[in-house]
């Protein structure tokens, strides 16, 4: 637990809490990007997967799913992400405590409609060069 981190105080978002598990809390997004946005959180203080134990892996991922199934009682589809981001200075947007976004989309949604229907344009092959230097520089075979 870190003194300043918006995640390590619960009590602070008592009232957006879906779901709670012994390691971790599901809340309502504040702000957030979608209606029923939500945040799966672990309760230790990590600020990547690769510092959770097994047992948080664990239950993390399996609280997602709950959440994902409900929210798909009420939505078409949801986007699953998590993002690690150390470069980028903690704000209001950006926490440095892991947490999992579930946002609930719909077709053409305002998401789709303000940013996401720009991505097709972003999109690049995979060369064989960047495939060559990822496979020998970043992953182990």
């Amino acid at each position: 637990m870190t003194s300043h981190c918006v995640f390590c105080k619960l009590d602070s978002v008592k009232e957006r809490v879906v779901g709670e598990t012994e390691n971790t809390v599901a809340i309502l997004s504040n702000p957030s990007l979608v209606k029923g946005h939500v945040l799966v959180i672990p309760k230790r203080h990590v600020e990547k997967l690769s510092e959770l134990n097994k047992q948080e892996i664990t239950e993390l991922m399996e609280h997602v799913v709950k959440i994902q199934e409900g929210l798909l009682k009420k939505f078409k589809g949801c986007d699953i992400r998590q993002n690690y981001r150390p470069f980028q200075k903690e704000d209001r947007l950006k926490v440095n405590h892991l947490h999992i976004h579930i946002q609930p989309r719909e077709l053409f949604d305002e998401l789709y409609e303000k940013c996401q229907i720009h991505e097709k344009d972003i999109f690049q092959d995979l060369n064989e060069s960047d495939l060559g230097n990822l496979m020998s520089e970043v992953f182990e075979k």
